[in-house]
């Protein structure tokens, strides 16, 4: 059961307009609950709306009923691809649900989560992924071997774990060959998967992205953020421990462990991408981000009149800036809330609105002062470069740039999409150089030892490569790796010893590992 499909062409641009770049954006959110007699395609439906900020070009749920899944998937937002008579028509008492942004394989229907597949012995497997793996091409050659072909032109590394597990469960079982499977995939995955009757969750060795246990009055949901399980009324259990794969049916929870824990959290989650009202690792992200504020008040003060966000993700750390310093807290930028990704291609006159199509100055309130303005991170500096000149055609007097995370040099291979490392203004810069970029009177960016003691998680259990080029999972010494990897390969690009060399996620960015 799947919608019409659909898709948009790349949008090109005029490099000499001032658009706000892209955010880094996680790959996925992940969502999964059992629970007999419960509508669960709708408490899927509203989980995915909790953790839709962390993949906005495809949504899709599978439920099952116990003899068959039935999926639905599509591009959009979930808001647009599902609604009541969807919902309605998907009924069973186990759900997987995936919203996604794409690291690995383009934007199609096709690469759509959830993926599913049918075993040998007629079973059917549903499964959605949150992160990014490393050893793909090593994976894809594997499932050459064993004759396992990818789905209906699906291009994604999730694809290609789906068709192995499927191809071990024919004789093993899902649970016993997920036990075997796992331990050989190497890179960062959170996993929500079913069959037709038994719930499964599983988190890399590492745990580098996010996903918690969540406890309903009559079955259990597992998510990426404990935001999700606030929404459908579920209580914290716990977090999904790394290397630790979970199944839930009608005799209750299982857990077993396939490989030693080495915890590496992404510290970018506190930075930017869960939502602030989640907590990680016990510590609130909201409470992280405004100590993270306070501590860059100290490390990079200013003489200034007036501390103002960039919205949202500015927030939190511009309270703690104000709090720290004294100075006093405004709003100065209005955020249009209803800017987000859009299949409509915008003309060449929108385009030229750059960033003012989703912040506009308060001029009343910005004219004749000395601000700081508190940013959450700096990629390729194009949103402040043109963000510093719209505050000085407002009227500011002084333009001070406090960045709450530390300069972005490399590129994440764990699920992030960066630009490549060509493209990130601090990797060819030095901190006035950047700031010279920008246009700022002054700029300063958090430490990473005041980031890392702002989350109070040990340096030691935090991944933090994107900051220090210090990869925790290491990468292929043969650079088999790019957004576009398994694209290339079906192809016939070189064979699949071939890297493909994008201009975005994994562009030449292996070539230089420190």
């Amino acid at each position: 059961m799947v919608t019409d499909q659909f898709s948009t062409g790349p949008v090109t641009s005029d490099p000499n307009i001032d658009q706000p770049e892209p955010e880094p954006r996680e790959e996925c959110g992940v969502f999964g609950v059992w629970a007999p007699g419960e509508e669960v395609a709708k408490l899927t439906y509203y989980g995915l709306y909790a953790l839709q900020h962390r993949g906005q070009e495809a949504a899709g749920i599978s439920v099952a009923d116990g003899a068959q899944i039935v999926v639905f998937k599509d591009l959009g937002l979930v808001s647009q691809v599902f609604d009541e008579q969807v919902l309605s028509s998907l009924r069973g008492h186990v759900a997987v649900g995936h919203c996604r942004y794409s690291t690995t394989g383009s934007t199609t229907w096709e690469n759509a989560q959830p993926t599913f597949r049918t075993t040998a012995i007629g079973s059917g497997l549903s499964l959605g992924h949150n992160g990014n793996l490393v050893n793909t091409a090593e994976l894809r050659d594997r499932a050459t071997e064993l004759g396992v072909a990818t789905r209906n032109g699906a291009t994604t590394d999730s694809d290609l774990l789906t068709g192995l597990l499927a191809a071990a469960a024919a004789d093993k079982g899902i649970e016993q060959a997920a036990m075997e499977l796992l331990p050989t995939v190497r890179g960062a995955y959170c996993l929500v998967f079913s069959d037709e009757s038994t719930l499964y969750a599983a988190r890399d060795p590492h745990g580098v992205r996010p996903l918690v246990l969540g406890r309903l009055e009559r079955g259990w949901v597992v998510a990426s953020e404990t935001a999700a399980l606030d929404i459908v009324g579920a209580s914290f259990v716990r977090e999904v421990e790394p290397g630790e794969l979970i199944a839930i049916d009608a005799d209750g929870l299982r857990s077993s462990r396939f490989a030693t824990p080495e915890p590496k959290g992404c510290i970018f989650e506190y930075v930017y991408l869960a939502r602030p009202d989640t907590t990680i690792s016990g510590r609130g992200v909201h409470a992280t981000r405004v100590e993270i504020g306070r501590k860059l008040a100290a490390e990079f003060p200013a003489e200034a009149d007036l501390v103002i966000p960039v919205p949202e993700s500015g927030t939190p750390a511009a309270i703690g800036y104000a709090q720290a310093s004294g100075i006093p807290y405004g709003s100065g930028l209005v955020k249009n809330a209803y800017v987000g990704r859009t299949f409509i291609q915008p003309s060449q006159t929108i385009r030229q609105l750059g960033i003012r199509l989703k912040l506009n100055p308060l001029r009343d309130v910005i004219r004749g002062k000395r601000l700081v303005v508190v940013d959450d991170s700096v990629v390729r500096g194009n949103t402040q470069r043109a963000l510093v000149r719209m505050l000085r055609e407002a009227g500011a007097l002084e333009v001070h740039v406090r960045i709450a995370s530390p300069p972005v040099r490399w590129p994440c291979f764990y699920g992030i999409d960066f630009a490549s490392r060509a493209e990130l203004v601090a990797n060819g810069l030095d901190l006035d150089g950047i700031r010279r970029s920008i246009g700022a009177d002054s700029l300063g960016y958090v430490s990473l030892d005041a980031l890392v003691a702002a989350t109070e998680q040990p340096k030691s259990r935090l991944c933090s490569a994107c900051f220090d080029g210090k990869y925790p999972i290491p990468l292929p010494e043969d650079i088999h790796i790019g957004k576009h990897l398994l694209e290339g390969i079906e192809k016939g690009v070189a064979g699949s010893a071939a890297p493909v060399l994008t201009t975005g996620y994994g562009a030449e960015d292996a070539l230089r590992r420190p």
